[in-house]
């Protein structure tokens, strides 16, 4: 099953591969998957809610801040009532963010042990410094690469940040 996925990934992009630089294949491959992840998370997510609770947790804790500053045993028991229900309603709130994530999971482990066999080893950027960076992703999958080297997985986890925190932007998802 898997086997026939790989084929189906290497017919549609493997010309993409062998005619382009990896830099700009792993790019691609992050702002697609990247931003197709911004999208299912901007569909599935009640922004608006979220943005109320980024509200109401700003004025819990400073709720909670003054209650602890007056000692005043009542507000801070009230203070703490409302941080137990923000809490519950920020609980809800994960469950729902979940969504994307568990829909693009799969797509994710897919694609990238498809890729590794692609770009297992090579340098897809390289630095005129060893970057503690770099070092941290080759430990993450066992590389052999340089501390001055980024693998596709590091460099892919770059840029499609980047295209997430764009679209983020145009999006106002804050």
């Amino acid at each position: 099953m898997i086997e026939s996925i790989y084929q189906a990934l290497n017919n549609v992009f493997g010309p993409f591969i062998m005619n382009y630089q990896p830099l700009w294949v792993i790019t691609f491959m992050g702002f697609i998957i990247g931003g197709f992840y911004t999208l299912l998370y901007y569909f599935f997510t009640d922004i608006e809610k979220q943005r109320k609770l980024q509200k109401l947790a700003k004025e819990v804790q400073k709720e909670m801040r003054e209650a602890q500053k007056s000692g005043d045993e009542k507000k801070l028991r009230k203070a703490q009532q409302k941080q137990l229900e923000l809490m519950k309603m920020q609980g809800e709130l994960m469950r729902q963010q979940m969504v994307p994530m568990l829909l693009t999971m799969p797509i994710f482990w897919i694609f990238f042990s498809w890729l590794r066999m692609w770009y297992t080893e090579v340098a897809i950027v390289k630095a005129p410094f060893n970057f503690f960076l770099f070092d941290w992703f080759h430990r993450m999958y066992h590389s052999a690469l340089s501390g001055s080297e980024l693998g596709y997985l590091g460099w892919y986890v770059l840029s499609s940040y980047v295209i997430g925190m764009v679209l983020r932007k145009l999006l106002d998802m804050g």
